[in-house]
C-alpha cells in the first residue's frame, strides 16, 4: 500500500493537463509504469486518482457486492460512473478528461492533496471551502474518528 503525502499547487492547461510536482512523481515513482484510475470523489466536487494497484484493491471490495440487491447494484454503478484510465505523458503531465473537469470546476488553479493512498484534484477555490468548512468543527470530527483508537503496541494513541 502506497502512503502519500502533501497538497501541491499547480495548473491546468487549456486541454486540462497538469504537471505533476518533482516531489509527488518521487513518491509516486514505484507505481508511475501501471498507469491511475481517476474518477469522481463521493463525497465532494473534486476527484480522485488511484494508483491501479489501490484501485485494484478497492474493486476487489467492491466485487464482493452481491449486485443482485438493488442498493449495492446502484451503488457500483454510481461508484463508478465517470472512471478512467490515465497516465503520466513523456513530459510528465495527467490529462484530466472533460466530463471530469467540468464535475468537479477544474479550469486553471488546481490543488493536488494527498489522501493517503490517493490523491484528490481540486480547483484552488473550492479546496479553500472545504477545507475552512472542515476546520470548524475538525476538533469533534477527530474526536469522533480517531478519539477511540489506542495503539496496540504501547497503549498511546
Amino acid at each position: 500500500m502506497i502512503s502519500l503525502i502533501g497538497t501541491y499547487e499547480c495548473k491546468a492547461d487549456i486541454k486540462g493537463r497538469l504537471m505533476l510536482s518533482s516531489a509527488l512523481k518521487k513518491q509516486l515513482s514505484s507505481v508511475l509504469q501501471d498507469g491511475f484510475v481517476i474518477k469522481r470523489s463521493v463525497f465532494q466536487t473534486c476527484l480522485e486518482v488511484y494508483p491501479m494497484a489501490e484501485w485494484n484493491v478497492m474493486m476487489a471490495k467492491v466485487n464482493k457486492l452481491n449486485r443482485f440487491v438493488k442498493k449495492n447494484n446502484d451503488f457500483i454503478r454510481r461508484f463508478t460512473a465517470g472512471v478512467k484510465i490515465v497516465e503520466l505523458d513523456a513530459s510528465g503531465r495527467l490529462l484530466i478528461p472533460n466530463d471530469l473537469q467540468k464535475f468537479a470546476g477544474i479550469t486553471k488553479q488546481v490543488v493536488l492533496s494527498s489522501a493517503v493512498n490517493i490523491i484528490e484534484i481540486w480547483d484552488k477555490d473550492k479546496y479553500e471551502s472545504a477545507i475552512d468548512a472542515a476546520t470548524v468543527d475538525f476538533g469533534e470530527l477527530a474526536e469522533q474518528v480517531m478519539g477511540n483508537l489506542i495503539d496496540d503496541e504501547d497503549g498511546i494513541s
